[in-house]
């Protein structure tokens, strides 16, 4: 084992088979065979895992909890003394995000947040992220000898492999300090909602539906779908986070996705990788989102929305007066 690269991989909580996803990205790094996972998890959630990784170092529970942040960063910077490993790879989720920066500075190495694919050459890894408010994507090159550390973005890798390693499980056995100033005053369930990234059918809304986004979710509720944006809506506060399609919000993988009135920004594009059909509305064939669509309406999104919702009314009435 002490021959193969070491590979730490921080547990998702947010969604865990994006824990097990990120070993596509490990596959993309190393040669077959050439590495060793080890993932760092809670206790109560190492089932569904067993069998994707070599080795399994589980924290408690109360740990995520209480928010130990400190004490989480403490434990990665101990497991790093003893097995130095040659990459650490965080999901870039609320956890993640608060980790990864103050993980980096405890181990005085760099940190490229929000990878969504990397690529290797013959001298260097190279990490892709988008930049510049997603303009453009940026190629960052690992150099050094320090542990390569990335946040990974949620949903950029898919892992479809059935379990196929043993995998050996360690209990963390030092204490774990807290030395968080927070103190916990009350506990709320969060409210369940709906995720764009479980729906097969996405109609999504940009800049040219800005005044008329009411009708891009009376659409998606008629097709049985669920409603999306571009960051232009969002960041004009028409529609919520939650919802935003792209590198900067999320990345989805929809059976169909209706692209209305959106321009195509590359970090919105980049959210699309999953997609398996995509149909452009547009007034200009040449715009970005364009160049991607397996179909293109050169046309205004608005009225492409209320003549497809009276072309499926007419079909419903007809139906209804057959029956």
């Amino acid at each position: 084992m002490c021959d193969k690269n070491q590979v730490l991989v921080i547990q998702d909580t947010d969604r865990l088979e994006n824990s097990r996803n990120i070993l596509s990205l490990v596959q993309g790094m190393y040669e077959a065979d050439s590495y060793h996972v080890t993932l760092l998890a809670l206790e109560s959630e190492i089932d569904s895992v067993c069998g994707y990784f070599h080795r399994i170092v589980t924290i408690p529970d109360t740990v995520y909890e209480t928010m130990n942040i400190a004490g989480i960063c403490e434990v990665v910077e101990y497991l790093q003394r003893q097995h130095h490993y040659s990459s650490i790879l965080i999901p870039a989720t609320r956890v993640g995000r608060m980790l990864a920066p103050r993980i980096a500075r405890r181990l005085h190495t760099g940190l490229v947040a929000d990878v969504t694919d990397v690529k290797k050459t013959e001298h260097a890894l190279v990490m892709l992220r988008t930049a510049y408010a997603g303009n453009i994507m940026a190629g960052i090159r690992s150099v050094g000898e320090g542990p390569v550390m990335m946040s990974v973005h949620p949903d950029s890798f898919s892992y479809e492999l059935e379990p196929q390693v043993h995998t050996t499980i360690h209990p963390y056995e030092k204490s774990i300090a807290s030395h968080s100033s927070l103190t916990l005053l009350q506990k709320r369930a969060k409210p369940v909602t709906g995720d764009i990234r479980n729906s097969d059918v996405l109609i999504s809304g940009g800049g040219g539906m800005k005044r008329h986004f009411p009708l891009v979710q009376q659409l998606a509720e008629t097709l049985g779908g669920a409603a999306a944006a571009s960051r232009k809506l969002v960041d004009h506060g028409v529609a919520p986070r939650s919802i935003q399609v792209g590198q900067s919000g999320k990345l989805v993988r929809s059976r169909l996705y209706f692209a209305l009135g959106i321009n195509g920004a590359i970090q919105h594009v980049e959210g699309l990788k999953g997609v398996e059909t995509i149909i452009a509305v547009n007034t200009s064939a040449k715009a970005p989102i364009c160049s991607i669509a397996d179909i293109v309406v050169e046309g205004d999104a608005k009225e492409f929305i209320e003549k497809l919702l009276a072309r499926i009314q007419n079909t419903q009435d007809t139906q209804i007066g057959e029956s």
